[in-house]
């Protein structure tokens, strides 16, 4: 089983500015795409009919704050479909709403990027007996790291009290579809919280897992 993590929104505490005008988002989404080895090619070629009708090499990077409206309709359709076909293909995400979050967890965004990261994906994965765990290492904006797979390790053996082993492999998305997949999701659903954008999260919204923080 393999599982892709990306992120948007940031871990920032300034709210008395606009975001991206010196403030920070007011909200962080995290996904995770937890889908059998045998099947990781089929979001790729989702990611790659995107670039194709875009006449776009693969080698540029898209990201989910690219995507014109038609594309995210067309990716959305072409999720869903996926998402239909392949039950054992599985979309979990997690939203902090972090003006809610109280000051001393503020102060280690580390502890609480990583339990958000084991409140979205555990469950989902403890009944695998191995799992490639695989982040873009650049999207961690804490930090996390090995910290990130060791305290999910621990959570699966001791609390969780299963024998799954977490196989830590990071690979940067702009080489890997699979996260490109997951941070076009990511993007949909952080846009709904952040800028109210409802359409496109109202479509994919019933194919995921969702869960919130603090909201």
């Amino acid at each position: 089983m393999n599982l892709y993590l990306d992120e948007s929104g940031d871990l920032g505490w300034v709210f008395n500015k606009p975001y991206q005008a010196g403030g920070s988002s007011r909200y962080l989404t995290i996904a995770t795409l937890i889908i059998p080895k045998t099947d990781s090619h089929l979001p790729k070629r989702i990611v790659k009919k995107i670039y194709a009708n875009r006449r776009q090499p693969t080698s540029i990077e898209l990201k989910g704050k690219d995507l014109s409206k038609d594309e995210k309709n067309k990716f959305i359709a072409m999720a869903i479909s996926l998402l239909r076909r392949h039950p054992s293909i599985q979309i979990s995400v997690i939203t902090v709403a972090k003006e809610n979050v109280k000051n001393h967890i503020r102060s280690d965004a580390n502890k609480l990027y990583n339990y958000m990261v084991h409140f979205a994906a555990l469950d989902k994965i403890k009944s695998y007996p191995i799992v490639n765990f695989i982040p873009d290492p650049r999207a961690i904006k804490v930090r996390s790291g090995n910290s990130l797979v060791d305290y999910l390790q621990i959570k699966l053996w001791f609390e969780l009290n299963v024998l799954t082993t977490l196989v830590h492999t990071p690979m940067e998305s702009k080489s890997n579809l699979n996260l490109q997949f997951i941070d076009f999701i990511t993007h949909i659903v952080w846009k709904r919280y952040e800028y109210n954008e409802y359409a496109f999260y109202n479509t994919i919204r019933p194919y995921v897992t969702e869960k919130h923080l603090f909201f």
